[in-house]
């Protein structure tokens, strides 16, 4: 039974189905390089097809039992379709059968569990899951590392390199095993959500797509594994999502937190991530995750900016920088710092981030050393690190944000005097 589609929208079509059918694919055919080529072959395939046949009810299935078929042909046609009869022993009486085993939303998961492979570094686990389970690209990768692209894409090839010669197999582990991976799958589903939650480059600050895939998968980890990490995480980013409705103006401009329409938040969702936060805590077993969900709980209940308790929250990103320490983090303490202690404290704080040459490219970094420097009355300064974040931002409407608080800076100043 097929849906009248003359012309189906291929290229929203990948994005809906693509990662979970390829994540379906890798499972039965228990080869990476295969199922990628298999995913391809069924979206030419679907090319041909649904333009005058329609889109079928069920895409994804249609595109799975396409891809096994076509995956069949590539191993007759190479020869090693003899080599692989023992694994495809396994699909090819149900080939005919388009509907999906499990699921795509479990193999999904299942999918990130089999590729943080504890025999690949850890690094290596979550970059290579990112890249091919999750879609980011290599560019997206490298700006969360903090690392850039090269080394990025060196990384995941090393992982597939190690992944042929050690002969290592995409097997789903079984659920004794699953909390021996849980720290990357759980680095995973962050760094997914947080491109989705706010992207690094292109034209949209917001990918809702990534962030409700990322909250999906959380729910789905607190169903499989009820832990103090798993609740933190799918609470903060449940936290986060709720004021999503906020954080662009109509014009598509970032909004900072201080300025958002608190009306606009989803305020039951926010709350039903503070309950997961307060469950995590209430376990006495506190991760990072947990911490990090209690930050944003304090700034999401807080009536108004003014009334925000940053002492708590500078506690809190104490606490963070000595659990999870990253330059990240210590930035987002120095802010605090700054609201606690004043602009001073906290430019000592970010100058000594600069000088470290980690965040050299960070441009939220330039960002907080222009406030401080504003609210110290040294506006060229302030002016010219706001203008070096402009620089180094790559997402459009965070740029335009920045140049219109620079033009600000500069009428406050008035002429330049000759």
């Amino acid at each position: 039974m097929t849906a009248p589609a003359p012309d189906p929208d291929f290229d929203l079509l990948w994005r809906q189905h693509s990662r979970r059918v390829l994540a379906t694919l890798i499972r039965l055919l228990r080869d990476f390089d295969l199922a990628e080529e298999a995913l391809h072959d069924a979206f030419l395939a679907a090319a041909r097809k649904w333009p005058t046949g329609g889109v079928p009810a069920n895409p994804s299935a249609w595109l799975i039992s396409a891809g096994r078929f076509r995956a069949v042909d590539r191993l007759r046609r190479s020869g090693r379709f003899a080599l692989a009869q023992a694994d495809l022993a396994l699909l090819t009486p149900d080939l005919d059968d388009a509907e999906e085993p499990d699921g795509p939303e479990d193999d999904q998961l299942r999918l990130i569990f089999a590729c943080c492979h504890p025999a690949l570094p850890p690094e290596g686990q979550v970059a290579l899951t990112l890249r091919t389970v999750c879609g980011l690209t290599t560019e997206e990768i490298a700006r969360a590392f903090l690392v850039r692209t090269p080394a990025m894409a060196q990384r995941i090839v090393r992982a597939k390199q190690r992944i042929k010669a050690e002969g290592l197999r995409y097997e789903i582990p079984g659920l004794a095993e699953l909390p021996g991976r849980l720290d990357p799958v759980l680095r995973v589903i962050y760094l997914v959500f947080n491109e989705g939650y706010s992207a690094h480059s292109g034209q949209d600050m917001l990918r809702p797509d990534l962030s409700t895939e990322a909250i999906r998968l959380g729910r789905l980890m607190k169903q499989l594994l009820p832990q103090p990490e798993v609740l933190g995480l799918l609470g903060l980013m449940l936290i986060h999502d709720g004021r999503r409705a906020a954080r662009q103006s109509p014009g598509g401009e970032t909004v900072l937190l201080a300025d958002q329409d608190r009306s606009l938040w989803d305020h039951g969702q926010i709350a039903e991530g503070v309950a997961l936060i307060e469950r995590a805590f209430a376990s006495g077993q506190v991760g990072a995750y947990a911490v990090q969900g209690a930050i944003a709980a304090l700034h999401s209940t807080a009536p108004s900016s003014e009334a925000t308790d940053w002492a708590e929250i500078l506690g809190l990103y104490t606490v963070l920088d000595r659990i999870a320490p990253s330059p990240v983090v210590r930035l987002n303490r120095a802010v605090a710092l700054g609201k606690v202690h004043g602009p001073a404290a906290a430019l000592r704080a970010i100058e000594a981030l600069l000088a470290d040459g980690t965040l050299a490219q960070y441009h939220p970094v330039y960002v907080a050393q222009a406030e401080m420097l504003h609210q110290l009355g040294r506006a060229p300064e302030a002016l010219a690190a706001l203008n070096t974040a402009i620089a180094l931002c790559q997402l459009e409407p965070e740029r335009r944000s920045l140049a219109n608080r620079a033009a600000t800076l500069l009428d406050a100043m008035g002429p330049t005097p000759p």
